[in-house]
Parts: C-alpha cells; structure tokens; sequence
C-alpha cells in the first residue's frame, strides 16, 4: 500500500518506511538504461518535431537518454534525488542512503531541518502548477499530440490529451492495450514503444 503524503510528514515511522521502500526498489532497478523509445524521442527533439516531453515516469530516464532539462515535463518528479520539503534543497541518494542506513531514520535538512523526500509526487500530495500549467499550454498549443505507453487513466495528465484535441490537434495513442481515449484519437498504434520506434526507423 503507498504511504500517503500526510502520513510521510506526520509519522517519523512512515518517513522511514518511505525510504526502505525507495532504497529496496532502487536496488531491484539498478542498471536500467534508457530504452529506443527514449532515444527516438531525443532525436525527434533535436530535429525540432517536439516541443516537449511530458512524462509521469519518475525513473529519470529521459534526462539519462540526453532530453534537454528545458523540453521535459516530468509532473510526477524525478525519483534520482531527494528534496527538502521547506526549503526545496537538493540532496544526493547517496547521502540520504548513509544517513538512513546508520540510523534507521529519515534525514533531515542539513540548512533548515525540514524533512528531505524523494523528489517525486506522493499520493495525496500537490501536484507541481507551474509544470502543470506549461504541459497544459503546449497541450492547447500543439498540432500533433503523442500519447506513448500510456494508459491514459491518471488525472490530471490524463486531460492533456483531450485538451489537445479541443484545440484541433492531431491526436496519435501508442500503446499496448487499449485506452480510455481510444474512441477520439485520430491514429492508434497497438504495440511495445520499443517496437513501434524501431519499425519506424527502418521506414
């Protein structure tokens, strides 16, 4: 079961949990390196086909495929480094491994002694407005939205799609089962990402 926002900063046990968890799933995903898919997209970036990449994946692999800082979205976070939740300094997951490991316990904010969490959105937690309202901008301003690997069932960024389309954009879903917004998409691709990138690239 997901620790809830509210019980991360209530509960110095449910702060340490949230870390064991973390550093177990870290551990079990060590080695994982972007995919074709992440390629593809850097390239079509660099070429200028993309105005940006919104991305509710939290694994950081975007950046690690090359993604400019300045065209990714990632409205979930990034699980590659931990905040602090008052002061918003960013701390190494090393360094809060060690503090973790030593004591059982959640670090603290070397500079304020706010609590210091994984920089990722957390059930019951805000979501980012300013990311949200830039992916919402260029959802509006579009001419071809691509919703990739996606099931198309989390809100809020499940209602970018839609406002792309209400803003006359072409709306082209790759996935490999069938989604929510199947029924107004104008192109559907059934298949692994992985896949669907490199049949294109040999065309």
């Amino acid at each position: 079961m997901p620790i809830h926002y509210d019980d991360f900063i209530s509960s110095e046990e449910m702060r340490a949990e949230a870390w064991r968890r973390k550093f177990v799933l870290d551990d079990a995903t060590k080695g994982v390196k972007p995919n074709l898919a992440h390629h593809a997209l850097v390239k079509l970036t660099e070429q200028g086909h993309l105005a940006a990449v919104v991305t509710q994946n939290i694994d950081g692999l975007h950046l690690a495929a090359g993604m400019p800082e300045d065209r990714l979205i990632e409205i979930h976070g990034n699980g590659t480094y931990a905040k602090c939740l008052s002061c918003d300094c960013r701390y190494n997951l090393n360094w809060v491994r060690e503090r973790y490991e030593a004591t059982k316990q959640s670090p603290l904010c070397e500079a304020g002694g706010g609590y210091v969490k994984s920089a990722t959105i957390s059930f019951g937690q805000a979501m980012p407005f300013e990311k949200m309202r830039r992916a919402e901008q260029l959802a509006a301003q579009a001419d071809v939205f691509l919703a990739l690997g996606s099931s198309l069932v989390v809100y809020p960024a499940a209602a970018l799609p839609v406002i792309a389309k209400r803003n006359g954009a072409v709306l082209v879903i790759v996935n490999r089962e069938p989604t929510e917004l199947d029924a107004i998409a104008d192109v559907l691709i059934s298949g692994n990402l992985g896949d669907v990138f490199a049949t294109f690239q040999q065309h």
